[in-house]
């Protein structure tokens, strides 16, 4: 792999991963809720590895083959914000760091928090967009790896820049917001309000051009 490109793809993922936004929401929100953070953050750099498995396996030509498809993609995504958003806004009042921990069955809270975290990083239309166009930018056919391979790398490298950065969010969030209770509520209603505007906007860019009189 060409390590002048290498570092330069490590520069812009970790530029994108300290961006906030709807995983940032998603990993401040999860770490309030439980003691356990990890499963949250698990749950997201998972959904990253399937977005790494699945541009290895050709993403990139089937999106050009069949274009209205990445249009579906984004609206299920956003249908998918609109609905964690939701969720996250009406369960604001009760953010604390117990809730889950107190629950009848904790297990069942952590696999819902990973599954919900992959769904976050998965569905993410910008995510897919990340490693369908941006990566391969980065890709060199005249390194001794073959392409599948660097794509591979690449996407693997930006799960762990992920990792780390989420890992930070949560940990100094928690560090931050665990002695005041009525920031960590606001913060939780906030990030249900930017994963709804993030949803809203989404899906209407996606389905206002389908409506009459658009372009």
């Amino acid at each position: 792999m060409n390590p002048e490109l290498f570092l330069a793809f490590v520069v812009v993922a970790a530029a994108l991963a300290c961006t906030p936004g709807v995983d940032w929401a998603y990993t401040i929100t999860a770490g309030l809720g439980r003691r356990s953070f990890v499963p949250a953050v698990a749950g997201l750099c998972s959904g990253y590895v399937l977005h790494t498995v699945l541009m290895v396996a050709g993403l990139a030509a089937l999106l050009a083959a069949l274009p209205g498809l990445l249009r579906w993609i984004t609206v299920a995504g956003a249908a998918y914000l609109l609905w964690l958003g939701a969720s996250t806004m009406r369960s604001w009042r009760g953010a604390s760091f117990t809730v889950a921990d107190t629950a009848e069955n904790p297990g069942r809270n952590q696999l819902r928090a990973f599954f919900q975290g992959m769904g976050t990083s998965g569905i993410n239309p910008k995510g897919l967009l990340f490693f369908v166009a941006l990566v391969p930018q980065f890709v060199s056919a005249e390194a001794p790896l073959p392409v599948p391979v660097q794509s591979g790398l690449l996407g693997l490298t930006f799960v762990l820049l992920a990792a780390v950065v989420y890992t930070a969010v949560a940990l100094l969030s928690r560090r931050l917001l665990q002695s005041r209770p009525g920031a960590a509520r606001r913060v939780t209603l906030a990030s249900g309000i930017i994963m709804v505007c993030l949803g809203t906007a989404l899906l209407a860019e996606q389905l206002l051009p389908l409506l009459p009189g658009h372009g």
